[in-house]
């Protein structure tokens, strides 16, 4: 078929995307700023358009079969719902005048009620909206995605991470029925090949129905973290919303309209897509957290985490949080072949060094062996050749892609775990972008307190190596002592 993604730089849409063109549909996305999406489709059409721009639309319609409608308002504006019905009636309408067959598009789970927070009733309403357009819309409803870089599911991971005692609001004691992001994947994937009808509603949910409390508790266990949650009488939405600002890397204008929806019980009534999809049997809530805590398989089976989060989104040099991740990128770019850079990257470590700041990495070493780790003895097999597996001072070889990619995975003591990334990507003109990316996962208030204390070291350590590597691979002859 082919297909039209809207949202394709938001969480679903991105995973989405891959997924129908493996799939063998043809696939076009649309979006506000096409450069964020330039390559990280290989095979999509990408166009530029918003779904308020009425002309935008017409041309990214053209022969189009059926659309995915994947975007919304995450704002504590008064606006917002007024912006969400004009772009689902103007997306609709111009569907049906351009034949699109179909619409498939993912709300939110909660019962049409007074009680409904106005980011969930706004959600129902552009289902409506689209369900009235005149073109079939499937709509699905979903409650709390558990898959790592779902904006809910991180504030879960951040709440709970970071808190060892919780004085928590009484929302969470609301019961939600969370799903696995793999499982909402294969909903939206298998409603291409539902039968022509009329337009319909399938709620969708995993196979518990939770309190907030009980999943973070829940995640606590799967972490092995002692946590305790007192609650509260007096923390209004805004209260909670301000807290989770403080606490994670969660602005309090996203975390607020997810603190209202949670005061709804988001459980699933309708047993329609069980009966439609009976294909599909969701996982648990502790399945799924382990998945998206399994850093090797949190976007699905067929690809990694690594390769799930585009690193290219981020500016030239970052380092803060996403996903559950600490990060620290570097960005340098090389007169020199890809090639001659990764034959930098691919020497580092034993008897060569890091190629600055060899005290300092010895001294890590020495304070990991005093704690029982390996610290830097094992040195490395080759001086000039890795594979897979082999161990270069306290990392071990993760993952490595010749004359392009090396992974590093760290075997030093730490409260977290740790991968240290090079990459190098040809731009043409004789010219390479070297990306050097040290990703930290945290493990409870210990990790975190970790990265914080030796933050100064990776600004020194981490930039004058990658303006090493890039200076080296530029030279006539290679040479990497330190």
């Amino acid at each position: 078929m082919k297909i039209l993604v809207t949202g394709a730089t938001g969480y679903i849409g991105g995973l989405l995307a891959p997924r129908l063109l493996e799939a063998g549909h043809s696939v076009r996305c649309l979006s506000r700023n096409a450069e964020r999406l330039a390559g990280r489709f290989s095979g999509a059409e990408i166009v530029d358009g918003d779904v308020l721009d009425e002309n935008s639309l017409r041309a990214a319609f053209a022969n189009i079969d059926v659309a995915y409608y994947l975007v919304h308002s995450m704002s504590d504006s008064r606006s917002f719902g007024e912006r969400d019905r004009s772009a689902a009636e103007t997306f609709g309408r111009v569907a049906r005048e351009c034949g699109v067959r179909r619409i498939v598009y993912l709300g939110g789970l909660g019962a049409d009620d007074a009680s409904l927070s106005r980011h969930l009733a706004s959600r129902h309403e552009v289902g409506e909206i689209l369900q009235h357009s005149g073109v079939e819309t499937i709509e699905f409803r979903a409650a709390m995605i558990i898959g790592a870089g779902s904006i809910s599911f991180e504030m879960l991971r951040y709440l709970t991470e970071r808190l060892p005692m919780m004085i928590a609001p009484r929302w969470v004691m609301s019961r939600c029925q969370p799903i696995a992001v793999a499982d909402v994947l294969r909903y939206l994937l298998l409603a291409l090949d539902l039968p022509r009808s009329e337009s319909r509603i399938y709620e969708i949910g995993g196979a518990d129905v939770l309190t907030y409390r009980d999943m973070m508790l829940g995640y606590a266990r799967l972490r092995n973290l002692k946590r305790k949650i007192v609650i509260v009488p007096f923390f209004t939405p805004r209260l909670s919303s301000y807290w989770v600002h403080i606490v994670t890397p969660i602005s309090a204008r996203l975390a607020q309209p997810l603190i209202l929806g949670l005061n709804n019980e988001v459980i699933v009534r309708d047993t329609a897509a069980q009966r439609d999809f009976p294909q599909i049997h969701p996982i648990g809530f502790e399945r799924a957290v382990s998945d998206a805590l399994d850093r090797y398989r949190s976007s699905g089976p067929e690809t990694t985490w690594f390769d799930a989060f585009d690193i290219r989104k981020l500016p030239a040099t970052f380092a803060g949080a996403r996903e559950g991740m600490l990060i620290d990128r570097r960005e340098r770019i090389a007169h020199a072949t890809p090639r001659r850079v990764a034959s930098v990257f691919m020497r580092l470590g034993g008897t060569q060094g890091w190629l600055y700041g060899d005290r300092l990495w010895r001294v890590r070493g020495w304070l990991d062996r005093l704690v029982g780790g390996v610290g830097l003895r094992r040195g490395r097999r080759s001086d000039t050749n890795l594979r897979v597996g082999d161990a270069v001072d306290f990392w071990r070889v993760d993952a490595i892609t010749p004359d392009r990619l090396l992974r590093l995975r760290a075997e030093m003591k730490l409260p977290g775990k740790a991968w240290l990334e090079f990459d190098a990507e040809d731009i043409g003109g004789g010219r390479t972008r070297l990306t050097q990316t040290a990703f930290y996962e945290p493990r409870g208030l210990p990790g975190f307190l970790y990265w914080y204390v030796v933050f100064p070291f990776h600004g020194l350590i981490f930039g004058n190596m990658a303006s090493r590597i890039a200076a080296l691979a530029e030279e006539p002859e290679l040479s990497v002592s330190a």
